[in-house]
């Protein structure tokens, strides 16, 4: 990269990253949970003006900073759109009947005792077909955290299992946009990174699935089968449950797996989430609109007011009465606030050069392969609590560390497995990620609840690390010295 200015010194790149993290130690002791309900957005921005006037000071004109602002947004664009579908998607899919099915059936099939187990497979299947984690919570995780609910097992937990699952699918299935990222940025093919990144995805799952299934027999809940009719009676007696309900996520799940893109895949979903809707809850459609006159003014109306704007339902039972809201494309508006914020932030530090001056200074301390696969996984989770977003945790450390993995004699796999390892799977547990934002907002489960809990997340990054430091499975270039691995 040619600079125009002055390159930013270490101490200079980090003093946006140090007030960050004291500004959001601060907020979070202060304001807890309700953190993200603004004020870590403001502590985003804040930090980002900290930045600029650092870039400021070394040369860098506001139009160039801006510029940097602007593409980082636009990278993030997909994303956003992609939550406020996601919304729309929830709002249909309640009324239709969609969510109050799964979680109806679910209750009758899944154990306390092996739920958490089960969710984390479920999702993971899921998340294969559709290589895609943020499908996969949008659709079965909504349903089994209220699951989760009824059966008196911490959110939390249900949501780490939920998350496990789907990030292995995210890691491990051909369609996922990480997984075809990772070995272009390393330069492998897609198929050898898939099979050398089992070597450590399926031990760091099965320990996870070990976990919750102790988990489950300790905090399996307590629910009697009759507490369990009751809730039936009550989803049941409020809606039309039937099978035919289920064509409608399985149609998506087939539009995902033949590789159309997600924003038309998932508007697809929402909109035959409303014609179900008509054709099986018309009672509910006329009960969700406000007003208008006529069957046709008030159809139109309930539909378009569970896509935007919040709706719930009143039964008999207050615990069903808890699971069946949603908030619609309006729902989802603070966290897109959050990506913006963070996004914003995670621009000024890049274009700065301040994020590439750091991880040069991380580079020049490697000395052996196993520092360097150590330094590839906390370089992308440095990325993915700064930058804000999973791609720059991949496409950042891939193209810095290329060279360095040949030169060291490694092969591109051992690269690009560590970037997923690490750099996918860490974005869901950072709040104001655009992961870590999105399935904390879709799952109503705040991010630091879960994090404890996602053991396939966190077990990842280690798991690639140990395997670096012992030499377990590092595929060595031919031609290459192997002294220095």
């Amino acid at each position: 990269m040619t600079y125009k200015y002055d390159r930013p010194t270490l101490l200079q790149s980090f003093i946006p990253i140090i007030f960050l993290i004291v500004a959001l130690f601060i907020n979070v002791r202060i304001y807890g949970d309700a953190s993200l309900d603004g004020s870590n957005q403001i502590i985003l921005m804040l930090s980002a003006g900290v930045a600029s006037l650092v870039a400021l000071g070394l040369g860098i004109k506001w139009a160039e900073i801006r510029q940097g602002i602007v593409d980082s947004i636009s990278s993030a664009m997909s994303s956003m759109i992609i939550l406020l579908l996601i919304g729309s998607l929830a709002g249909t899919w309640l009324l239709s009947g969609i969510i109050p099915a799964m979680i109806y059936y679910g209750l009758q099939i899944l154990n306390p005792s092996i739920f958490l187990v089960a969710a984390c497979v479920v999702c993971a299947i899921v998340s294969v077909a559709t290589g895609s984690s943020w499908t996969t919570s949008a659709t079965v995780g909504i349903a089994l955290v209220a699951i989760g609910t009824v059966l008196k097992i911490p959110v939390g937990m249900v949501a780490g299992a939920i998350i496990s699952g789907a990030y292995f699918g995210d890691k491990m299935s051909p369609l996922s946009d990480t997984t075809n990222l990772a070995p272009a940025m390393a330069g492998t093919d897609l198929f050898t990174h898939i099979r050398y990144m089992a070597y450590t995805t399926i031990p760091s799952i099965s320990i996870a699935l070990v976990i919750f299934l102790i988990l489950g027999f300790i905090k399996g809940g307590n629910i009697e089968i009759q507490e369990t009719q009751v809730i039936l009676d009550a989803i049941s007696g409020k809606f039309e449950i039937n099978f035919w309900l289920f064509l409608v996520p399985i149609i998506m799940v087939v539009l995902i797996s033949k590789k159309m893109p997600a924003i038309p895949a998932i508007s697809v979903g929402a909109l035959l989430g409303a014609v179900f809707a008509l054709i099986f809850q018309p009672n509910l459609v006329q009960e969700v609109a406000q007003f208008g006159e006529g069957t046709w003014e008030k159809g139109f109306v309930g539909i378009m007011t569970s896509m935007y704007g919040d709706i719930s339902f009143t039964t008999d039972n207050e615990i069903v009465d808890g699971l069946l809201s949603s908030g619609g494309m309006y729902g989802m508006l603070g966290t897109v606030w959050l990506i913006l914020s963070a996004m914003i932030f995670g621009g000024v530090m890049e274009r700065s050069g301040m994020l590439k001056r750091i991880a040069e200074g991380v580079i020049s301390g490697i000395n052996s392969a196993g520092a360097l696969i150590a330094t590839t996984a906390g370089t992308c989770v440095f990325f993915n609590i700064t930058a804000s977003d999973q791609y720059l945790a991949i496409v950042v450390p891939g193209r810095m560390y290329a060279d360095v993995y040949k030169e060291k004699g490694l092969a591109p796999e051992n690269l690009s497995r560590t970037l997923e390892d690490s750099g996918t799977v860490t974005s869901a547990l950072i709040p104001w990620n655009t992961c870590g934002a999105y399935h904390s907002k879709v799952l109503g489960v705040d991010t630091f609840t879960y994090l404890p809990f996602a053991f396939f997340n966190l077990i990842s990054p280690f798991m690639t690390v140990i395997y670096g430091v012992f030499k377990i499975k590092l595929r060595m270039l031919k031609d290459a010295k192997p002294q220095d691995a």
